[in-house]
Order: C-alpha cells, then structure tokens, then sequence
C-alpha cells in the first residue's frame, strides 16, 4: 500500500510502525466512509453545521460492551474456523475483559495473533460478508445506548463520526455502517489480490497508532483537531484523547479516570454492577450475566485441562 503524502508535522513518541499503521487504516477508512447523518442537533455542543469539526470513538468497552475481536472470534468459531481449544481462549479472555474493564497486552497480542493465522488465505469479500452476520449474533445488542446517544448527537449536528479501534478494519466498518456513523479506523491487515496473507499492514491501531490514524484523517478531511471530539474508555488512547479539543472519558479505566480528572476532561460511565459502583455509578441488573460468561470460560478452560 503506497504512503499517505498528507501526514502532518507531528509531535509524538510514535514508532515508524504506528504511523505506517495509523495512514494506512486513515486510508481504508476514506476509502470506505459514508454520508454523515442530517444536520439539527443541539444549540451549543456538538456545533450544528460546523464542517471543521468530527467526532472519534473507541470501540471496545466505549461504543460496546466487550472486545469485537473476541466476539468476531465466536462467530468464526460457529463457522468452523478453528477448534474448540482456541474458542475456550478467546472466551477466557473475553470474560476477564468484561470483569477487568481493561486490556490485557498479552490477551490482545495472542487475541490478533490468532485471528491472523486463522484469516489467512481467506477472501477480504467473506470476512465483510460473515462480519456482517457476526454483527447481528453477537455485537448488536452490546452497542451502550448511552455512546449510541452521544454518536447520534454529532451526526445530528451535521458532523462526521468516526469509530477509532484495533479491530480489523473490515469488521470495524460493518459496526460504523450499522450504527449509522461516517466510517472506521481500524487495523489493516494485508491483502494481495483479496485474499489475506497473514500479516498487517504496521502494527495494530492501538494506542499511539490510532493517534496517529485520527491525524491522518483529520489532515486529510480539512478537520480542525481543536473542535473535534474523541470519546474512550481506556488509558492507552490517551495520545488520541489528548488531540482533540473535546476529550471524553467514557466508562473509563482506573488509570484513565485519574487523567480525565485531573486535566478536567467531561466522564460518562454506562455501566452497571461492581465497576460501575466504584466510581459513584448506581448499581442494577447485569452481574449476573458477567458471572454466567466467566462461569462458562471457567468451566471451558478446566476441560482443557
């Protein structure tokens, strides 16, 4: 894939590897991106009509409950991609996301690892084709309607909306077209004449990679970073929070929550149980849904044994 000419001057500790990363999925998500939703919106914040301005959303645990690539992991398991050993692991995994609230590097590694392997020498057109079906199984009803709102409330305003994620780009843009939302930044994994060869294109849009991705855009689209937003739930997309003018800590982590306070960044937390209690949250149904998903992971992760 050719080199974005139009990346900006940057100040950054980005390696070589996440700008490459963050241009190439800037570029699949121009690529691909759709109409913003009609203008209307609120008086004051999104700003109606204000074309310099967009908003950028984490997936995972922001915009919906869990990772998607676990949850694309269970539907190319159905589909009989791979065994029931490497099922239990991405079940393991997922239920100690949904308990932990955060990233395990480890997890997410062995996580992209694993669905590499798995795609190679599928066709690009069936993984689009099965992320939609997967959508409807497993992620539709994990969007948080709270996130959903706020999207909403951009698009109203006339404004881009931009989902910002490690997810396979691929997969990130059947949940952007879904909800609605301009477009994805995801990873881009490579492809030679449609087909999945096993490698990435850089490195995954994590972190410093997705700052990269959004400054990329940003330039690309005439954007103003200053009248953006950027909405996360974790630490580690700090670099992309910090871009934007309108950072949002959305359910966010321990590490995340001290940062947002302490640089008076606005929090919203959608979630409900023990994590949500711990910052002030009312508690109300839902535990016991965690505590069947890590019952099942337990019990699939004993059997391997």
């Amino acid at each position: 894939m050719a080199a974005l000419g139009w990346l900006t001057r940057r100040r950054r500790s980005a390696t070589a590897r996440s700008v490459l990363a963050g241009e190439a999925s800037a570029e699949a998500a121009r690529k691909s991106a759709e109409p913003a939703g009609a203008s209307g919106g609120e008086p004051q914040f999104p700003v109606p009509g204000d074309e310099k301005a967009a908003a950028f959303f984490d997936l995972d645990n922001t915009v919906m409950q869990g990772a998607a690539l676990f949850h694309f992991g269970r539907g190319l398991y159905k589909r009989k991609f791979f065994e029931t050993r490497d099922l239990a692991r991405f079940a393991w995994q997922q239920a100690w996301f949904r308990l932990a609230g955060v990233e395990d590097p480890e997890h997410m590694q062995d996580a992209r690892d694993s669905a590499l392997s798995i795609v190679k020498g599928h066709r690009v057109a069936e993984l689009r084709s099965i992320g939609e079906e997967i959508y409807d199984e497993y992620m539709a009803e994990r969007i948080w309607p709270g996130t959903r709102a706020l999207a909403q409330a951009h698009l109203d305003a006339g404004q881009r909306v931009w989902l910002v994620t490690a997810a396979p780009v691929e997969i990130a843009q059947v949940i952007a077209r879904r909800l609605g939302l301009t477009g994805a930044l995801g990873t881009v994994a490579e492809s030679v004449d449609g087909v999945y060869t096993g490698k990435l294109v850089g490195e995954p849009l994590h972190g410093p990679a997705k700052a990269e991705a959004v400054r990329a855009l940003a330039a690309a689209e005439g954007l103003d970073l200053s009248r953006c937003a950027a909405y996360s739930d974790s630490h580690n997309d700090i670099p992309m929070l910090s871009l934007v003018g309108h950072p949002y800590a959305i359910n966010p982590d321990s590490k995340l929550r001290k940062h947002a306070r302490r640089m008076d960044w606005r929090l919203r937390d959608y979630r409900t149980g023990r994590k949500a209690a711990k910052v002030g949250i009312p508690a109300a149904a839902g535990v016991g849904a965690v505590a069947g998903g890590t019952a099942a992971a337990i019990a699939m992760h004993r059997r391997r044994r």
